[in-house]
């Protein structure tokens, strides 16, 4: 099988190019410096020139703040560079993974979203992310929609890194207690895009590590693993922390589809306890 990946260098992309020519399979890889996916011509061209039987594409603007400040260019990104991607691999006969977000769903359920639940995307950064979902669906039939959440990964900021870089400084911590989701470890998520390559079951998928939790219940268990148990934390609501981007406070996903193929990621505690390992900030044995 030969392999498209774009955004080789971001998070998921690296540790996805990384896994796949593991495998011996024939991966060829894009970053944002020699693929602008919003140049639909120059897309086409370099993508066709490859003749993959497969794109992945992960690449894309995810800076959630950022999109607030300007949705347009989010959609333009997101949405419509999503689009130029997708007419790409369709037209070079390959097969789509498109990586989308928890946030294409409101917040407001009160279950777990499962893959076909109506999406109706409450900020820029969900709205863009969901017209690059309806663009991959509708212009290449051989599509895996693959949503996550709250991803944290080696090597740059996210969530957990920013709570222990607050508690290392000793800077009083306060985190939202009604935002909701499934903390995702990077290299889990993209060990399951690799085993559903190979099971040729298009679809809308939720690949999220499993069990839900809010950013409160994540930030106590991250520093109680890491030797900060004494450090307290002051709960707050959604309303009390001003940002640019409002996320959907309860969106958790179910993952009803992988599960039906095989396909389960480990609870969230556990690819936490992997990652702090890895990080050698884990002081507390799982």
């Amino acid at each position: 099988m030969r392999i498209v990946v774009t955004g080789a260098r971001g998070r998921l992309g690296s540790v996805l190019v990384e896994k796949l020519k593991a495998r011996a399979l024939d991966v060829s890889d894009f970053d944002i410096d020699t693929l602008d996916v919003t140049d639909f011509a120059a897309t086409q061209r370099q993508i066709a020139a490859l003749k993959p039987d497969l794109v992945i594409h992960p690449a894309g603007w995810t800076d959630v703040d950022g999109c607030a400040r300007d949705p347009e260019q989010a959609v333009l990104v997101n949405g419509f560079g999503s689009q130029n991607v997708a007419l790409a691999a369709a037209a070079a006969g390959a097969a789509i993974v498109y990586v989308s977000t928890n946030e294409v769903f409101a917040g407001s359920a009160s279950r777990p979203y499962r893959e076909y639940d109506p999406a109706h995307p409450v900020n820029a950064y969900g709205y863009s992310k969901w017209v690059g979902e309806q663009a991959v669906m509708r212009l290449n039939p051989r599509h895996y929609v693959v949503r996550t959440a709250w991803l944290f990964a080696h090597g740059g900021k996210n969530f957990i890194q920013s709570i222990l870089n607050a508690a290392t400084a000793g800077k009083p911590l306060r985190v939202v207690v009604n935002e909701i989701a499934n903390p995702t470890y990077n290299d889990d998520l993209a060990d399951a895009i690799s085993a559903l390559i190979d099971t040729q079951r298009f679809g809308i998928y939720h690949l999220v590590n499993e069990g839900v939790c809010s950013r409160y219940q994540l930030a106590r268990y991250v520093l109680d693993q890491t030797g900060f148990a004494e450090t307290p934390i002051e709960p707050i609501s959604a309303a009390e922390w001003s940002r640019p981007s409002m996320p959907p406070v309860y969106s958790p996903l179910d993952n009803l589809a992988g599960k039906s193929i095989g396909i389960r990621l480990r609870p969230w505690q556990q690819a936490v306890d992997t990652f702090l390992q890895r990080e050698q900030l884990l002081t507390h044995e799982p």
